[in-house]
């Protein structure tokens, strides 16, 4: 929601810091001017002001270790002991401008790069012996820091082992497989040329750690600092607003998805709608990012690289291929394809299908939104809560006995949106409330007394839909105006807005600048009924089984996430309650889930995905790892299972966009398409059932 709200307190929230800082800075301490800025900022101006004392000052030496050395593949235990010094004495370095600790970090972490160097390039020279039966283990929480560097060696050679296995393997497969080839290359050839490519791509991974200079590492000390505050809060050093800014989205051409570091990983946050990603299909929001390749050229591994970097390594020019190597949340690798390209908007907007269950004569309205898009002040622009009101229209003509809106994997959007949007279905009354961390709630309300749609309502959710799409959901579900079906909510409940430090400058301090810019957390949404969905989300009403229904995802995954909390519930009336009680419908549900065969897959899918997500030690033997290779290959055939076409699910083109589709070609093929997947979608189907039930 950064994107559309921006609160004005925030804009004068650097009054204090500029008149003070000019005073007492000279220009050869803007590290140090940096550090004030970002500590006032957070401590008068972020929602949640924490104290700075000695618990503080643990929080911000534990994320800085992770942001640093988070595979534990640099730092050994001696360099932790003197670092440990430190630890609770950060806090009192802040407050005099002192980056002692980071500056004692930044000696150790160049020395141990430089080690780390020697060991890839005395390891790679030799061949590793495939046939040991042993197994590493890269999960960083159930690792512990090397006592000693004959320790941290060892770290690194079962890890560039795993990495040439896996190359080793692949180009085994390939050559088994290549029937045109007849000069076969013995598995001597084939290992050294794995190593060899390795030792490729880990060199130039080197090179660029060498690159960061002394700005790009205070970066992440000043993180370090910002994330103990929430996990929304990042500082961004002065770079260009395309570098910094993650979604590969918008007026650029990319693959349309939002990345976010993870763990020394990049991890998807969400695929942008209409993107190159969203139209391919196959990367999910949860995907770890591996490794990159430029078309069919040699992947690049991205462990541990910047964020940054990795975005400029699948930014390129439109129609030309990006191959990124997943860890999908199953557990299974798999090389995505993805044609570049520029987001093509109108697959943005909200669009409507009739569907039925055919032991059901009654028609169903549909209606697909996936972002709660804004005009942003342009008259011809268009918005989805006006959208949403023209789909309604063409659906009541079709005589539809209820409506789906289904803001699954919806992120969020304008929060003026979702206030109108909610607005279709209620008559007038409060749909959310804001708050900063001064003064009262201000409550967020509808005006207009028409109720563009008084019928039959169900929206549908999942683990993906987020921020606005939690706000209407609430909405709808205090006002008990419908049925919310699917699985509890992404749970974030904040607000964002991004300060570039140089705005709030004094003339004075210009040869300062660029100092960087800092998004910040400065409010909080809750609910009518006075509860956040910070953390725990919209919990439907009636909850259906998932393929992650047994992982803990969402907010509460992330560190200093902030808390759960209530506020005084809002006034508002309910006028349009509907009549059905919802035990009886969730009771029909649930008999009809636990018999339904595509729901009995997802539950023992569900159960592998766990195990798969706990099971995180890997062998270097390569029999065994070629074994469990074939073995992914037949559990992604289980899951290709849930493509299958489901013979009772009808989905329906309404009479007047089956008349568009004669002159337009493109909204033809993309409406074929959408219905292709909507065919395979038991949780529609279910939905369906549900609207049935109802009175």
């Amino acid at each position: 929601m950064q994107k559309t709200l921006k609160i004005g307190i925030v804009f004068v929230a650097l009054t204090a810091l500029v008149s003070f800082s000019y005073k007492i800075f000279s220009k050869d301490d803007k590290s140090e001017l940096l550090l004030e800025a970002l500590s006032q900022v957070l401590e008068y101006h972020h929602y949640n002001p924490m104290s700075r004392d000695d618990a503080f000052s643990k929080k911000v030496y534990e994320l800085y270790l992770e942001k640093i050395d988070f595979n534990k593949r640099y730092l050994i235990a001696s360099d932790i002991k003197k670092l440990s010094e430190h630890e609770l004495a950060i806090d009192d370095q802040i407050a005099i401008k002192s980056y002692e600790f980071f500056d004692l970090s930044l000696s150790i972490i160049h020395q141990r790069v430089e080690q780390a160097a020697g060991f890839y390039n005395e390891i790679l020279t030799k061949p590793f012996d495939f046939k040991l039966d042993e197994t590493a283990e890269f999960d960083a929480e159930k690792i512990e820091y090397a006592k000693n560097e004959t320790e941290l060696k060892e770290i690194w050679r079962k890890s560039l082992k795993y990495q040439v296995m896996t190359r080793l393997a692949t180009a085994i497969e390939k050559q088994k497989n290549d029937s045109t080839n007849a000069d076969k290359k013995s598995f001597e050839k084939l290992e050294k040329e794995a190593r060899e490519n390795v030792l490729k791509l880990h060199n130039k991974w080197f090179k660029r750690i060498r690159d960061l200079n002394e700005e790009d590492r205070r970066a992440e000390y000043l993180n370090a600092i910002a994330g103990v505050y929430d996990p929304h809060t990042e500082f961004y050093p002065p770079i260009a607003k395309e570098e910094f800014d993650i979604r590969m989205s918008g007026s650029y051409e990319g693959i349309g998805a939002v990345l976010q570091a993870s763990e020394g990983y990049v991890k998807v946050v969400s695929i942008f709608p209409g993107s190159a990603s969203w139209r391919q299909g196959e990367l999910k929001a949860g995907d770890l990012i591996l490794q990159v390749a430029q078309g069919e050229q040699e992947p690049v591994d991205i462990l541990d690289m910047r964020l940054e970097d990795v975005v400029k390594l699948i930014k390129g020019k439109k129609e030309t291929e990006v191959r990124l190597t997943i860890r999908k949340r199953e557990g299974n690798e798999v090389v995505i394809p993805i044609v570049r390209d520029v987001v093509i908007m109108e697959e943005t907007f909200a669009k409507s299908l009739i569907v039925r269950n055919k032991d059901n004569k009654n028609k169903v309205g549909y209606i697909s939104l996936a972002s709660f898009y804004t005009n942003l002040g342009s008259e011809k622009a268009r918005s989805s809560s006006g959208d949403v009101e023209s789909e309604i229209l063409k659906l009541e003509k079709e005589n539809v006995n209820g409506i789906i809106i289904d803001l699954r994997d919806n992120g969020g959007g304008s929060l003026g949106e979702v206030v109108k949007m909610a607005g279709l279905f209620i008559d007038k009354g409060a749909i959310v409330q804001i708050k900063t961390k001064h003064g009262k709630a201000q409550i967020l309300a509808d005006t207009d007394p028409r109720v563009q749609y008084d019928g039959k309502l169900i929206v549908l959710v999942n683990h993906f839909s987020a921020s606005a799409s939690e706000i209407f959901a609430a909405a709808i579900q205090d006002y008990k105006r419908g049925v919310i079906v699917g699985n509890p909510t992404w749970g974030k409940g904040t607000v964002q807005t991004i300060l570039d430090f140089d705005d709030f400058l004094s003339s004075k301090l210009n040869d300062m600048k660029p100092l960087g810019a800092l998004k910040l957390t400065v409010q909080k949404y809750y609910r009518i009924n006075g509860h956040t969905t910070q953390l725990k989300g919209v919990i439907p009403d009636i909850i259906l089984p998932d393929i992650y229904s047994e992982l803990d995802m969402g907010e509460r995954e992330y560190d200093n996430a902030l808390s759960w909390d209530e506020i005084a519930a809002a006034d508002y009336e309910i006028n349009l309650k509907m009549n059905d009680d919802m035990n009886i419908l969730r009771k029909r549900s649930e008999e009809r889930v636990k018999f339904h065969p595509m729901f009995e897959l997802i539950r023992k899918i569900a159960i592998t995905v766990k195990k798969d997500d706990q099971n995180t030690a890997t062998t270097l033997n390569l029999e065994k790892y070629q074994k469990e290779v074939i073995e992914r290959r037949e559990k992604l055939k289980f899951y290709e299972k849930l493509d299958k076409k489901i013979e009772n699910l009808e989905i329906i083109i309404t009479k007047e966009y089956k008349k568009k589709m004669e002159a337009d070609t493109i909204l033809a093929a993309n409406y074929t398409n959408w219905k292709k997947v909507l065919e395979s979608d038991v949780f529609l189907l279910e939905a369906i059932s549900i609207m049935n039930d109802m009175k």
